[in-house]
């Protein structure tokens, strides 16, 4: 019979909120300066507080490692402004510059955060290819459009494939394959249900703008307002439908990735439904207390995670070694927190 070693998340609303105000406040006094470190002080708490199998992750960049990447990009967005601003031909060939490099930039956020992360004192790593990265970006999901998004899994398989089988706890390998039928069923059910809230609202809209076609569309206020509640429909139908693959998609993520050669499992027990009403509930909350409950939002949503995520160990789980990791700095995590980019092991 398969153990289980259930993640677990010890924080508590009370503590975060004490973290993340200081934090708030201390940014805003330093007018974004201390951001870097507000960021470092945040990873740790999570990651110090969630635990699988008694032992914790850790979190090992540091403050001024953050500040000195965001200055380097700030800086260099600057010059681009400036550059659109005066010398718009100069712009134009940064613009072709910042394509180019841009996988770099990933690659160097998803080494650093993999290298100044931890779990039981062993550090993780990535060592993906630039060349895999390229074809991600710029070949797959070209591909994708000129098929009309109908191969979009695919890409979708790619990523995961490249994200976890290019991390590493310490010199032990993570290793995900999957078919391709469950990617598909996940995209046809999130599909399916922004086209139900299409069909649903359709209707409705059609007959009334064919029994209003000889008045003009401002002095209708009741369409208008149909109008709205049905793109608020819509939009309602597209989170849902993103709530339902992501769920779907993790837990399939979880079955399929395994840890070394002893081939230690996982699973991923999120529910569509539970984990829908969490986000609406959290953004409610949230809302209404004008921003305040987030920090209580923030870790409802970190606990059901982890008390649905587990490790299935195949053997112990004392034999992981780690290289001697070389420094790397922090200009790629750094582009990354600035453009809200994420690549990561779905965990």
């Amino acid at each position: 019979m398969e153990t289980h070693e259930k993640f677990e998340f010890r924080g508590s609303a009370r503590e975060w909120f004490g973290i993340w105000i200081v934090n708030l406040l201390l940014s805003i006094v330093t007018l974004g300066v201390y951001s870097a470190w507000a960021k470092v002080r945040s990873k740790k708490y999570f990651y110090q507080n969630t635990f699988v199998a008694g032992r914790n992750f850790d979190y090992h960049a540091t403050g001024q490692q953050i500040l000195i990447g965001r200055a380097i990009v700030v800086a260099a967005l600057l010059v681009f402004a400036l550059s659109a601003q005066f010398l718009p031909p100069l712009a134009a060939a940064l613009l072709i510059a910042y394509v180019a490099v841009f996988p770099v930039l990933l690659v160097r956020s998803l080494r650093f955060d993999a290298r100044n992360s931890s779990w039981s004192n062993v550090r993780f790593d990535f060592v993906g290819k630039l060349g895999q990265l390229y074809l991600l970006i710029f070949v797959y999901p070209v591909l994708s459009i000129l098929t009309l998004y109908t191969t979009w899994p695919f890409v979708q398989r790619a990523i995961q494939r490249y994200g976890i089988n290019n991390h590493r706890l310490g010199t032990t390998s993570f290793h995900f394959d999957s078919k391709i039928g469950p990617f598909y069923m996940a995209f046809l059910a999130a599909v399916g249900i922004v086209l139900v809230g299409v069909a649903l609202v359709a209707g409705v809209i059609f007959g009334q703008i064919t029994s209003t076609a000889n008045e003009a569309l401002f002095a209708n206020p009741i369409l208008l307002l149909n109008l709205f509640l049905s793109y608020l429909v819509i939009l309602l139908a597209a989170a849902f439908a993103s709530v339902v693959y992501q769920a779907i998609i993790r837990n399939h993520i979880f079955a399929h990735t395994k840890l070394g050669e002893n081939k230690h499992g996982f699973v991923s027990t999120v529910k569509p439904l539970s984990l829908l009403w969490i986000a609406v509930s959290n953004l409610i909350v949230v809302l209404f207390s004008l921003g305040l409950m987030l920090p209580w939002a923030t870790v409802r949503m970190q606990r059901y995670l982890a008390e649905n995520s587990a490790l299935v160990p195949n053997g112990s789980l004392d034999d992981f070694t780690g290289d001697v990791l070389t420094e790397t700095n922090a200009i790629g995590d750094a582009y990354s927190d600035i453009e809200g980019i994420e690549l990561e092991l779905p965990v």
